[in-house]
C-alpha cells in the first residue's frame, strides 16, 4: 500500500536534556503529549532542532526505541536518520523501520559538500534500502548541497519518497515542484527570513516542517493547514502576521539556541544545550520573555515569564 503523506504542522522537536547532559525521556513524554493536545500532526525527532549531530549512535537508537513507546493518536512519529555517509544513513533508516517509526527524514550528509548527482544517488540508495515512508530535507545553509527541483522530482518518483522540505529562498523552485503535482507532500521551513511559507501554502503546499511549533504549536497548526477554502488562507495569513515576532525570535540565533533557551525559561522541558552550543545571553532572553507576554502566550499556554523564568534559564 502507498505510504501516508504528512500534512499540516510537522514540528522538528527539541531533544530535552537533563542538567547533566543526558537525555530527558520524561521531558520527551511531556512534549509529545503537549503537541498531541495542541494540533501538531507530525513530529520530527532528532532533526537539526534536536541537536542530532551531537548525539551518539547509541543515543540515537535509544531515542527511537523509547519515544516510539510514547506515541499518541493523531501524531505521526518521524526520525532524522542522516548519517555521515550512505551506509550509516541506511543503518539508521532500517533501525527506525524495525522499531515501528512512521517515517524517516534524510538530508545530505554534512561537511562533505557533495554535488547534486552524488546526493541524488545517495538518496535513491537510502530510499531503496527499506520499505518506509521517507522525506528529503533540502537544506543548503547547513550542508552546502542544494538539490535542484529536477533532482527533487526524480526522487518523487520513488514510492518511498513522500515528503520534501525546502529550506532555500527560491519560490520558483517550490512553484516548479508544485506545478508538477508529484505524489508527495510539499513542505517548507518556517523561517521568516527565507519567506517560503505563504508562497508554498498558496501554491498548494501541504504544510510546514517547522521549529517554531516548539513554542506556538496551535498557531503553527493554523499556519500549516493546507488551503482548501478562503477561510484557510485568511487564517494562515493572520496567524503568520500575528506571530512574526515569535518566528523571528526562533531564528535569531543558530537553531536551536533561541528556541531551546526560551523553552527552558518558560517552563517547557528542554534543559541545557549540548556544548559547544551556548544559551542566549540574558538581554536576548529577556526580549523573548517580553514577547511572550506581549502576545499573550503566557496566558494561552501557562508559560512563566517573571523572575522565575530568568532563574530557570541559568
Amino acid at each position: 500500500m502507498p505510504h501516508a503523506k504528512p500534512s499540516g504542522s510537522f514540528v522538528a522537536l527539541v531533544t530535552p536534556m537533563n542538567d547533566d547532559g543526558s537525555i530527558d525521556y520524561e521531558g520527551f513524554r511531556t512534549l509529545i503529549d503537549w503537541h498531541a493536545e495542541n494540533g501538531t500532526s507530525a513530529l520530527l525527532i532528532m532533526g537539526s532542532t534536536g541537536e542530532v549531530s551531537m548525539l551518539s549512535p547509541e543515543e540515537r537508537h535509544e531515542v527511537i526505541r523509547r519515544t516510539l513507546a510514547m506515541r499518541k493518536p493523531g501524531v505521526t512519529m518521524w526520525y532524522g536518520c542522516t548519517g555521515n555517509n550512505t551506509a550509516t544513513t541506511i543503518e539508521y533508516v532500517r533501525f527506525a523501520k524495525a522499531e515501528g517509526a512512521d517515517g524517516a527524514i534524510i538530508a545530505a550528509p554534512s561537511y562533505i559538500c557533495a554535488d547534486n548527482a552524488a546526493i541524488t544517488d545517495y538518496a535513491f540508495k537510502v530510499l531503496d534500502s527499506t520499505d518506509l515512508a521517507m522525506g528529503f530535507y533540502n537544506n543548503p545553509p547547513r550542508v552546502k548541497t542544494d538539490l535542484h527541483w529536477t533532482n527533487l522530482l526524480e526522487l518523487a518518483d520513488h514510492p518511498n519518497m513522500v515528503v520534501v522540505k525546502e529550506s532555500t529562498t527560491r519560490v520558483g523552485q517550490v512553484a516548479q515542484v508544485c506545478a508538477a503535482k508529484p505524489d508527495m507532500a510539499i513542505m517548507c521551513c518556517c523561517s521568516p527570513n527565507l519567506g517560503l511559507v505563504i508562497p508554498t501554502m498558496a501554491l498548494g503546499g501541504h504544510g510546514t516542517a517547522n521549529m517554531t511549533g516548539n513554542l506556538i504549536p496551535r498557531e503553527m497548526a493554523t499556519i500549516s493547514r493546507p488551503w482548501e477554502t478562503g477561510e484557510d488562507a485568511f487564517a494562515c495569513r493572520q496567524a503568520w502576521l500575528d506571530n512574526l515576532p515569535v518566528l523571528h525570535f526562533a531564528y535569531s540565533a543558530i537553531n536551536p539556541v533561541a528556541v531551546k533557551t526560551l523553552m527552558r525559561a518558560i517552563g517547557l522541558p528542554a534543559g541545557p544545550l549540548r556544548e559547544p552550543l551556548q544559551p542566549l545571553p540574558e538581554p536576548a532572553l529577556q526580549a523573548g520573555l517580553d514577547m511572550v507576554r506581549a502576545l499573550g502566550l503566557d496566558q494561552r499556554y501557562g508559560f512563566r515569564t517573571g523572575p522565575a523564568a530568568m532563574a530557570a534559564a541559568e
